[in-house]
């Protein structure tokens, strides 16, 4: 074999054994990048004991504790309507009224048909005087004295019906002008001049001065937490360093049909800055029997239709999926009824990157999240 020929099937050959063994080290290699974990950073917090009760808040309006609705005691058209929305009045002062011509003719017939009776009376009471006399004399009979005295006293029965239906005309007269009943502020006009308006119809609403309220609507969840006597906190938007001490005062027995909601009305200390229109925000503690674990809205993940959190082992710091029961939820996060324990380390952002068994990093401070106070603002260290 010529040299030329051998130097070149050695280099070839030398070429070939290079390759291989590149091929051999990259398989290696490939194969420790593959059997590297994956380690995934993740934010997570641990749940604390519910030591506390939960917060409760609900705005609702300040309004008087008492709201008449006044309206005419007869039939009539509205003729004049004295006051306006806002105007204070005290009691007696007029706030409308209604045509009083037909009431006023009442009276007229009323009077005339008193005034026959009166004269019937004295006819009758002559003729009984008559018949006492002849019957005295023994010219007139018995029979005849009882009649005289008979008709005498239907005509005194005729007149004392016609004196009342008088003084009922006349009291139909001053019904005729709608009146306050107590000092206080027109709250409402629900009639106007021209209208025509039945008795009882309300025309005017107003608020009576003394102890104002506030009305919240409190749902079917909370409302077992709210009882006549109980001490809450009273903040006002118009004023955020006013907070008074409230009272609740009542709770309805039964939700209102549209809402399901409950109204309970909370009584109110007397404070001139408390304007009635204001609107106020209660805050009550909720002592309920069940203390609630509480949970950042950004923990849940949902598995095969049910709500879930990734909690995370601290031996093997790997991650779980595991079911919960919400409760409800607040503005500072979600209450869960059931899954979680005291010490559970969630994943609280990026569950929809976790797997089972992931692999995640564990260190430093783990942060707690508060059951008791529902607060997910507590500090979130990430992993």
């Amino acid at each position: 074999m010529p040299v030329q020929t051998r130097s070149r099937f050695a280099l070839s050959a030398r070429m070939a054994l290079l390759a291989a063994m590149s091929l051999v080290l990259a398989a290696c290699s490939q194969e420790q990048e593959e059997a590297k974990p994956v380690v995934r950073p993740v934010k997570v917090v641990e749940i604390s004991d519910a030591g506390q009760a939960r917060q409760m808040n609900y705005s609702g309006v300040v309004r008087a504790r008492t709201e008449m609705n006044l309206g005419f005691r007869i039939n009539g058209k509205i003729t004049e309507r004295l006051v306006n929305v806002g105007d204070r009045v005290k009691s007696g002062d007029p706030l409308a009224r209604i045509d009083a011509t037909d009431y006023d003719l009442s009276v007229k017939s009323a009077a005339a048909n008193l005034e026959a009776a009166e004269r019937q009376v004295e006819t009758t009471a002559l003729v009984r005087a008559r018949a006492e006399q002849l019957f005295a004399r023994k010219v007139a009979s018995q029979a005849q004295l009882d009649q005289a005295t008979l008709s005498h006293n239907q005509a005194v029965a005729t007149r004392d019906a016609a004196s009342s239906a008088l003084s009922q005309a006349k009291n139909q007269v001053t019904y005729t002008e709608l009146v306050a009943d107590r000092s206080g502020i027109v709250a409402a006009i629900a009639a106007d001049v021209g209208q025509v308006v039945g008795s009882g119809t309300p025309v005017a609403t107003v608020a009576v001065d003394g102890e104002k309220e506030v009305l919240i609507a409190v749902p079917e969840v909370d409302v077992a937490n709210f009882k006549p006597g109980m001490a809450v906190k009273a903040g006002f938007w118009s004023d955020q360093g006013l907070i008074l001490d409230g009272k609740v005062r009542e709770v309805a027995g039964s939700a209102e049909q549209p809402s399901r909601t409950f109204a309970v009305r909370v009584s109110l200390p007397n404070d001139p800055r408390i304007l009635l229109g204001m609107t106020a925000t209660i805050l009550a503690s909720a002592d309920d029997a069940e203390r609630h674990m509480s949970v950042p809205l950004s923990a849940l993940a949902q598995k095969d239709g049910e709500t879930t959190v990734w909690v995370v082992d601290r031996d093997s710091e790997t991650v779980k999926s595991r079911t919960i029961t919400v409760a409800d939820f607040t503005g500072e996060g979600v209450r869960v009824v059931d899954g979680l324990k005291r010490g559970d380390l969630i994943v609280a952002a990026g569950t929809q990157f976790m797997t089972e068994d992931l692999k995640v990093a564990i260190s430093g401070d783990i942060a707690r999240q508060s059951a008791a106070t529902d607060k997910t603002a507590a500090a979130e260290i990430v992993r």
